[in-house]
């Protein structure tokens, strides 16, 4: 017989509802928590948002955070913040910075001259220094790209809400609502709290948890209707148990599999992608918690009426558009 591996029994019978005041009450906590520092904290915005002009810097000597600003205090240049770049993939002599140079008053961006008045400043303090690297964007740009950062994300949110309100009853659409909002403010408390750079590349990161969570999510909604229509005289809870027991070794086959992509990327990417890779990370694992322990809850807190449905078709119990 060949050896097939499990993450989980073929047969579960965990209690998930066991201790919902932690798993529930805890992840509602921690997501109030995550917009406090949202909010307190704020976010450490990349170019993308902020606008400005980013240099990356490469060197055979260590970065010399004090050298390099001295070199620049002279230019007045405004708000200038310089910080080294850590990662393990870099070579022993390779070492790394990101000059930020906020836009001047009256101007886009910083000009081309002044970029080069940089570069030959700062080859004063490091002779080997090159710049691999320049990004420059407009401040009415990057204003631009947070609003629409956050009407993709909206957008994104609402449909998946109108799909499960299709797919299935009003009550999972809000239970599936709900856990995204979860994945999303918690992954963004996160980022604020360690002052990770937010850009446009954390917002696909965020859409892309999006889509993970959902999908986990129909899973276990997929199977919760098929038993509805099974276990007619059984109560909720009980068919909300069996059902996610019933998909609990898929549901951790998935997450392990993706996350070990994840780590990979996360460990050898690079510096360049290292926000990327922790955002979705972070974010499949979120996903699969609240597909478990956060929108089956909710949906039981609100209640279904299943007192007309077995009358029904066979095409599914809650609604008769297919997936």
């Amino acid at each position: 017989m060949a050896f097939r591996f499990r993450l989980a029994p073929e047969k579960t019978n965990i209690n998930f509802f066991r201790y919902q005041w932690v798993t529930f009450g805890g992840s509602m906590l921690l997501s109030v928590l995550a917009i406090v520092a949202w909010i307190v904290m704020g976010l450490n915005f990349g170019i993308d948002f902020r606008g400005g002009t980013t240099i990356r810097t490469e060197a055979a000597e260590p970065v010399n955070v004090a050298a390099y600003r001295a070199a620049l205090s002279g230019m007045d240049l405004g708000d200038v913040a310089i910080t080294e770049v850590f990662d393990p993939s870099f070579r022993d002599d390779q070492y790394v910075a990101q000059v930020r140079i906020a836009p001047q008053d009256g101007q886009e961006a910083v000009t081309p001259e002044t970029i080069l008045l940089v570069e030959e400043q700062l080859k004063t303090v490091a002779p080997s220094i090159t710049f691999p690297s320049v990004e420059s964007v407009g401040p009415k740009v990057s204003g631009e790209l947070i609003w629409k950062a956050i009407a993709a994300m909206v957008a994104a949110s609402l449909a998946i809400m109108v799909y499960i309100w299709l797919r299935f009853e009003w009550q999972f659409a809000v239970g599936s609502l709900v856990a995204l909002i979860h994945d999303i403010f918690i992954t963004i408390g996160v980022f604020a709290i360690f002052q990770i750079k937010f850009d446009l590349a954390i917002v696909a990161a965020l859409l892309t948890i999006l889509g993970y969570s959902i999908n986990d999510t129909v899973v276990v909604f997929d199977r919760l209707r098929e038993n509805l229509l099974k276990y007619k005289s059984m109560p909720l809870r009980d068919v909300m148990n069996l059902s996610v027991n019933e998909t609990l070794s898929r549901t951790l086959m998935t997450s392990v599999t993706t996350l070990v992509a994840l780590g990979a990327m996360l460990i050898f990417g690079g510096d360049v992608i290292r926000g990327f890779a922790f955002a979705i990370f972070f974010g499949v694992i979120l996903g699969t918690y609240s597909s478990v322990f956060v929108a089956k809850n909710l949906v039981l807190f609100i209640g279904l009426d299943r007192g007309d449905k077995p009358n029904k078709s066979d095409k599914g119990e809650f609604a008769n558009v297919d997936a």
